[in-house]
């Protein structure tokens, strides 16, 4: 079966199914990454400025994929810039998913080794989570879509509780001086706060899936905007509540948050428990996304059917996962996934729209 952009999905899935693409492991890391890059307690800032620059991204994307209907990225590149430039820009791109895939899966295993499964090898859990996988994305984006509208919610609700139940803790003296240092350190923490918005690539292959295109701004800005709000209530409560130092220091800030605290009486006396328990589903959704846009890439770009594509990926994302080491070098691995984002960011949508805009012009004046 090859894969065929007319299994469409609604403009509501479609934000949906972008927001839990970009919301994964980066709201347990986001308030160490970007508080060690900024060392100020404007670290919110840098999260609001990433936020904004990557929703002109989006909406540029959107636009140049409004130009090819029912195409993705994979079949309208190169048309623009011809094959070969075309072909090697989505390879870059297909291989910048699988390697996310990785990555998101790996932090997947090590937050489940950190706090649940202590002891068990770290292929023991990888492994189920990619054969999960790949049974859903077997199913196509439909089905994809449908889960992601179940996760989400769900993930939503437990995470705004957390925040709720951890305002005891805050202290908006742990915020302050805003702008001590002026406007240097926000711009510092621009890299790690891109890290937390990768997945927006998958803009230009979800228009095509869309059964409304013409709603694509307002579905995908709105699907940015739901992960920047929770990314700044994130930096915000964390940072509030146990201080930049401790953020700086802690490997999980977030979860070391909702284990500053007990509620007696409670459902959960401990919130990091029925968090952990959701934002690993979280994470798998995130994974799967990637998994996906990498299985119809490939499949696209070489017109080869995409159900052996998908078999053929598990051992190639199983390595990729198995690649980090340690749990310092998975966080290399994760801002290295920042620098190529920036780079895909340049390379691909402005690109793409430059080269797009100059044809355009050119056959005007030469009509």
């Amino acid at each position: 079966m090859f894969v065929r952009t007319d299994d469409k999905i609604t403009a509501t899935q479609a934000a949906v199914f972008l927001n839990n693409t970009m919301l994964g492991a980066g709201i347990l890391t986001l308030p160490r990454s970007v508080s060690e890059s900024v060392k100020t307690p404007d670290s919110w800032l840098s999260v609001l400025l990433g936020g904004a620059i990557v929703m002109l991204v989006v909406l540029l994307m959107v636009k140049i994929s409004q130009q090819f209907p029912g195409k993705t990225v994979f079949q309208y590149a190169g048309q623009i810039t011809g094959r070969a430039i075309g072909g090697a820009l989505c390879l870059l791109l297909i291989l910048y998913f699988i390697i996310i895939a990785g990555f998101e899966i790996r932090s997947l295993a090590e937050v489940t080794l950190f706090f649940l499964l202590e002891g068990t090898p770290i292929w023991a859990v990888i492994l189920p989570f990619i054969w999960l996988g790949t049974y859903l994305v077997y199913g196509g984006i439909n089905s994809i879509a449908r889960l992601f509208q179940i996760v989400f919610p769900i993930s939503i609700m437990i995470l705004l509780i957390s925040y709720t139940l951890s305002f005891r803790l805050f202290d908006i003296d742990h915020l302050r001086p805003v702008l001590g240092n002026g406007l240097i350190p926000v711009f510092r923490g621009l890299k790690s706060t891109i890290l937390v918005y990768t997945g927006c690539e998958v803009t230009m292959t979800l228009v095509a899936f869309m059964q409304k295109p013409k709603q694509a701004v307002k579905a995908m800005l709105t699907g940015i905007a739901i992960p920047l709000g929770l990314y700044f209530l994130t930096v915000v409560m964390v940072i509030g509540g146990i201080s930049i130092d401790s953020a700086v220091t802690s490997t999980w800030p977030t979860i070391d948050l909702m284990r500053s605290f007990e509620i007696p009486g409670f459902i959960f006396e401990r919130m990091e428990f029925p968090l952990m328990v959701i934002w690993l589903m979280q994470m798998f959704c995130n994974f799967s996304s990637f998994f996906f846009q990498a299985s119809l890439g490939i499949s696209q770009i070489f017109k080869l059917k995409v159900h052996p594509i998908i078999y053929a990926l598990v051992p190639v994302i199983f390595i990729s996962s198995m690649v980090p080491k340690t749990i310092a070098d998975l966080f290399a691995l994760g801002d290295a996934i920042g620098k190529m984002g920036i780079a895909l960011f340049l390379l691909l949508p402005v690109l793409l729209s430059v080269i797009w805009l100059i044809r355009v012009k050119g056959l005007k004046q030469h009509v």
